[in-house]
């Protein structure tokens, strides 16, 4: 059975509701969270691309890519889990961020993809991944859904204040 069915869930994957893309994050990542969500991407045999500016790259150690300058190009990681769904990760210390496009994830085919995605990155490092609206500043995010690793599974937080 799903961890959550869409109709119980198609407000939270309203791209006028929640922003075209809400912001996916696992907050406190070491350095060795990177890593583990870098193999992660590579042993699921999600299609991936790494880019320091403009410049596709090899993906490097995540000690390498979060030392960098602070002045240092900017630093994409573009991952697919299935073709048509593309995330955005945005590699930074202290915290795990990446962006989903809703127009990607619609349905209940759209829901199993997130909670799929969320659950391997959880249980990968034993932490919530949750999700929030694109208009959420950092400093007020409300949490609507995440993987909840006491559960085992992609929960539905709360209502949409």
């Amino acid at each position: 059975m799903p961890d959550l069915q869409w109709d119980e869930v198609k407000e939270l994957f309203d791209p006028n509701a929640m922003g075209s893309q809400p912001d996916m994050y696992v907050q406190e990542a070491s350095v060795e969270d990177w890593q583990a969500v870098f193999d992660l991407i590579r042993t699921q045999g999600w299609a991936w691309e790494y880019y320091e500016g403009d410049r596709k790259q090899e993906l490097p150690a995540a000690v390498d890519v979060l030392s960098r300058p602070v002045d240092a190009e900017c630093v994409i990681l573009r991952v697919r889990p299935v073709p048509n769904v593309q995330m955005i990760f945005r590699p930074w210390l202290g915290e795990i961020d990446f962006d989903v496009n809703l127009h990607e994830l619609q349905g209940q085919a759209g829901v199993d993809i997130l909670c799929d995605v969320l659950c391997a990155i959880g249980r990968r490092l034993g932490k919530p991944v949750l999700m929030c609206s694109e208009f959420d500043s950092f400093d007020s995010r409300f949490p609507v859904l995440g993987f909840d690793p006491a559960a085992d599974r992609v929960v539905r937080l709360a209502d949409r204040r």
